[in-house]
């Protein structure tokens, strides 16, 4: 009568949503000022002034059938160049307009990506922790995802879980960087070590193995610290990227894939992303926003916002006595729970109204994703909850 395998899905939410409905009918219960939700990864510094500034202008210029009207599949041409001549501009490649396929975020990205690479037994390789989200796509487009923990503490890649992982039935790695759960950047040396590993297995293998790189996160980072690109340091790299968070635009859904001329058999591949996207039912990326974007390339919200979030936390959970995993990106925290049982540990945390999200269905039990895009005020008024929360185990 029905697919059994989607009505799971439908049947079993994300976590992460259901943390935020029950932290709803807590605020409508007790009031909005006593309940810390930090559950969704929804930004909360307002997207740039340009955005709204050039929006108001598309719509006062721009005919309203062409403005609102169908783009091609692939997405506008002159918006493809646009993102081509940025990133050549930045980080000094030579990528043209026919490398881009433009999308409805990074979620249409991948699930294209995955779709368009997949054959009959092929496996995914994700690094764990990563976003749930993977593993349906993984399986919808019919690949096995297989999972390597990353390095405790620092959560590199372990290299040693890789290997054993890796097999001739490896399509493809994805990397996350920054992080989401963990908001962890990782290294250039990494990366090369990645890279190189790669390198070594393909000519094993006698075949192509593509590092897909998932970028939402990409300009969310502090301080000085670097974010690789990979298509610089491994030719078959596919990036799947989002402007959902550099710009503030979760709900507005764009974003691109991109297959460099070096990727093996690009020209190919590119066709299967439209092939994958015809059968996935995504006719063309939303008009308005991808005229938006040539305008706002290199902008974003005020990151230092959430670095001031992020400090705040830090700090706090430093003196409480938890252990984290220091972000230099996004605006996740990957706190170590106390106990084994992340899943309790979070149910603890309600009693101090508390909503944290366990990190099981990230691949990595044992910790909780705090997710710090939020109002300043609530965090500070939150910190004392996370002290009950630690003497409660003895942590302080």
């Amino acid at each position: 009568m029905f697919s059994q395998e989607m009505y799971d899905l439908g049947a079993q939410p994300s976590v992460i949503r259901e943390i935020f409905e029950y932290g709803k009918a807590r605020k409508a219960a007790i009031g909005a000022d006593k309940v810390f939700d930090f559950s969704l990864g929804n930004p909360s510094v307002p997207a740039p002034p340009i955005v709204n500034e050039t929006i108001k202008k598309l719509c006062d210029t721009m005919v309203s059938t062409e403005l609102h009207g169908y783009t091609s599949a692939i997405g506008d041409t002159g918006v493809r160049q646009s993102i081509a001549d940025y990133l050549n501009r930045t980080h000094g490649t030579h990528f043209s307009s026919t490398n881009f396929y433009m999308t409805a975020g990074a979620a249409a990205s991948l699930s294209i990506t995955f779709k368009a690479l997949t054959e009959p037994d092929d496996e995914i390789i994700l690094f764990a922790p990563f976003f749930p989200e993977y593993s349906v796509f993984a399986k919808a487009a019919g690949a096995t995802p297989v999972i390597v923990k990353c390095r405790e503490g620092d959560l590199q890649i372990d290299f040693a879980a890789l290997e054993s992982a890796v097999s001739t039935h490896t399509k493809a790695v994805v990397v996350n960087s920054p992080n989401n759960p963990s908001g962890v950047v990782l290294s250039e040396e990494t990366i090369l070590e990645l890279c190189a590993f790669l390198e070594r297995k393909q000519k094993e293998y006698d075949k192509p193995i593509f590092l897909i790189s998932d970028e939402p996160y990409r300009e969310l980072v502090y301080g000085d610290v670097k974010v690789p690109y990979l298509t610089k340091y491994y030719d078959n790299t596919i990036v799947c990227y989002s402007f959902s968070k550099s710009l503030s635009l979760p709900g507005d859904r764009i974003g691109y894939i991109l297959v460099p001329d070096e990727v093996a058999h690009s020209s190919e591949i590119y066709k299967a992303v439209c092939g994958a996207g015809r059968a996935l039912g995504y006719v063309c990326a939303p008009s308005l926003f991808q005229f938006l974007i040539p305008a706002c390339l290199g902008h974003t919200g005020d990151i230092s916002a959430y670095q001031h979030n992020r400090d705040l936390l830090m700090n706090a959970f430093a003196e409480d006595g938890f252990q984290v995993a220091k972000p230099d990106g996004a605006f996740y925290l990957f706190l170590k729970s106390p106990i084994a049982d992340a899943k309790a540990f979070c149910e603890k945390a309600k009693e101090f109204e508390l909503l944290l999200v366990p990190s099981d269905s990230f691949g990595f039990p044992g910790y909780v994703r705090v997710s710090y895009c939020v109002a300043t005020d609530m965090i500070e008024r939150s910190l004392p909850a996370f002290k009950k929360l630690a003497e409660s185990y003895g942590l302080v």
